[in-house]
């Protein structure tokens, strides 16, 4: 169990937070930029104010106590997530998902899109759960590491299994036990992240790349090639490479792959390291192929046929965005009622077919083919049963851990 204490970011901390505001998951993607104009202050119901302070004390080792609930009383609830992370209309005015479920609870959503870094995130909310104070939203939506660090230091609400009868029986096995959360006592996921092989097949004349190790040592790719500069990624598809288990490795395993890049970027293999500002240069040739992001992928495919995906042999990682309920939240039954709405198969396609991310839901895919079947047979939205085999999870890591590592990838990559 890990205890909370004021502490202060290292500084290879800050530099993995400003490359993921920059260029990584944080940052705009292609789908942002063109509906940007349109789509900043959209929200449901308004936006909550999302004030309050407080001096952080010692952090609890068990999970948060119930604090007062008030969803019977009060229909509500307030939801932040990251941007392009629900269904928008046509006409970009409304959130058909979200405007479904008021109509059919009552319970009125006010959805926030203020999430663009996890860290800077958990800088937002940490004093007040530091203090035990209500941080003014009632479910929130961050990547598994987070996820895992607040339900460690207590800030997170276990969920009544009562409410949540769709969550329980459809989240897909491969996100059912993750090792922060087994069982899914205080999350559910929203979407899962993989990780896979890219290439461009005219850049590569034709040829496959589906391994980490070609991408290291083919030297048709030198010069060519990119990983991506967030660490969990980069590290752990070259652990699997290295036939290690992301999951269990030790510090011994983390050198040895951190060494195994070194080596290729030495002999100038690698390009460079990015976040997904790949997608530029994967499309037009100049990187022949790179590990990159899924949903990234699904969009270039829409645009150029020349990009492919593979899954490796030796496996891929999964990372997972996932729902859970603060402590102090003031509507916990309200936030239950809509985590296990967006469990229902339906429901869950709609979603799927705007975020092209991977749907945690089983069921789904009928429903996904009424609405699209070419995403219906996408393996990068609902993986088969032997791609879902090889994902792996990063495990969960201690702070002095992720300190020490994420210094060690910042002089690898040189920021």
């Amino acid at each position: 169990m890990e205890s909370y204490e004021p502490e202060r970011l290292s500084s290879a901390q800050l530099a993995a937070m400003r490359r993921s505001l920059s260029s990584g998951r944080g940052a705009l993607t292609r789908r942002s930029l063109l509906r940007a104009s349109g789509m900043g202050a959209l929200a449901l119901g308004g936006i909550a104010t999302l004030g309050a302070c407080g001096i952080p004390p010692a952090g609890r080792a068990e999970g948060a106590a119930a604090a007062d609930d008030h969803s019977a009383k009060e229909k509500e609830l307030t939801f932040s997530n990251w941007t392009e992370y629900m269904d928008v209309s046509d006409d970009e005015k409304s959130r058909p998902t979200l405007e479904a479920f008021t109509e059919r609870t009552g319970i009125r959503v006010r959805y926030t899109e203020d999430i663009n870094d996890n860290v800077e995130f958990f800088g937002k909310i940490k004093p007040q759960l530091a203090a035990g104070q209500n941080t003014g939203r009632d479910l929130i939506c961050v990547t598994d590491w987070l996820a895992a660090r607040i339900i460690r230091l207590g800030w997170a609400q276990k969920l009544d299994p009562s409410n949540l009868p769709h969550a329980f029986a459809n989240v897909s096995a491969q996100f059912r036990t993750p090792d922060w959360d087994p069982g899914r006592a205080y999350s559910y996921p929203w979407t899962g992240i993989p990780t896979v092989i890219a290439y461009n097949a005219k850049a590569t004349g034709g040829r496959k790349v589906d391994s980490v190790t070609q991408l290291l040592d083919d030297p048709k790719l030198k010069g060519r090639v990119s990983f991506l500069s967030e660490m969990r990624d980069t590290v752990g598809m070259t652990l699997l490479d290295q036939g290690k288990d992301p999951g269990k490795f030790t510090d011994t395993d983390f050198d040895g792959a951190i060494g195994r890049l070194q080596k290729a970027v030495d002999k100038k293999q690698i390009r460079r390291f990015t976040g997904n500002d790949y997608t530029a240069d994967l499309s037009k040739g100049d990187i022949a192929a790179c590990v990159g992001w899924a949903g990234d992928i699904i969009q270039l495919q829409a645009d150029n046929p020349d990009i492919k995906f593979a899954i490796p042999a030796a496996g891929y990682i999964t990372s997972s965005d996932n729902l859970l309920v603060p402590a102090q939240a003031r509507h916990k039954t309200n936030a239950e009622k809509l985590i296990d709405y967006y469990y229902e198969p339906p429901v869950a396609a709609q979603l799927a077919a705007y975020i092209n991310y991977v749907c945690p839901v089983d069921g789904v895919r009928d429903e996904l083919a009424k609405i699209d079947e070419s995403m219906a047979s996408n393996t990068l939205i609902l993986p088969d049963r032997e791609m879902a085999a090889k994902s792996r999870s990063f495990r969960s890591l201690s702070t002095e851990e992720e300190t020490a590592y994420e210094e060690k990838f910042a002089k690898l990559i040189g920021a």
